[in-house]
């Protein structure tokens, strides 16, 4: 409940001072992925499905979701073989992706929990990455340097579109 109370502020807050152009996009993701998918989810292990196969599929959808949250920061670990800096990388982010995917493990081990250890198993092992990715590359270099790397190598690409660029 509080993670949900706190997307709910973050958002607002977003939602209050981004571009118009943004705030339509994000309003729609929020409704679809927020409000949209998560309902049609219930709906459909509730109705459509009992006992231990509601249970299971719930399971799933879990440890889908679960994944990808983990997976998340792979593009900035992208970033930071490319650029060899760990600037674009918050330290602190990997650290409790590390720490937490570690407990959660460990605690799906002693329970012999699948549907708690498959994700956070995981979660462990980017975390990990991560931080091996900090000790290899942990010298930051100034923000021109790694422009320069990243135009070089043309790999850039921006992650949302300047309104300049979308009305062009």
């Amino acid at each position: 409940m509080f993670g949900a109370v706190v997307e709910i502020i973050f958002l607002t807050i977003f939602l209050l001072f981004a571009p118009p152009r943004m705030r339509i996009r994000t309003a729609i993701l929020v409704i679809v992925l927020d409000v949209g998918f998560p309902a049609a989810a219930i709906l459909f292990t509730h109705f459509a499905l009992h006992g231990n196969t509601r249970i299971d599929i719930a399971g799933l959808f879990c440890v889908a979701f679960s994944m990808v949250a983990y997976a998340s920061p792979l593009s900035a670990m992208k970033t930071v073989v490319l650029t060899k800096s760990v600037e674009y990388m918050p330290f602190l982010l990997s650290l409790i992706l590390f720490l937490n995917g570690g407990v959660w493990t460990v605690y799906a081990l002693l329970a012999k929990d699948l549907f708690v250890g498959l994700p956070n198993g995981t979660g462990f092992f980017l975390g990990n990455i991560q931080l091996v990715l900090y000790a290899i590359y942990w010298k930051p270099k100034s923000s021109r340097q790694v422009e320069d790397n990243l135009e070089d190598q043309q790999k850039t690409e921006p992650l949302i579109e300047s309104s300049n660029q979308s009305d062009q």
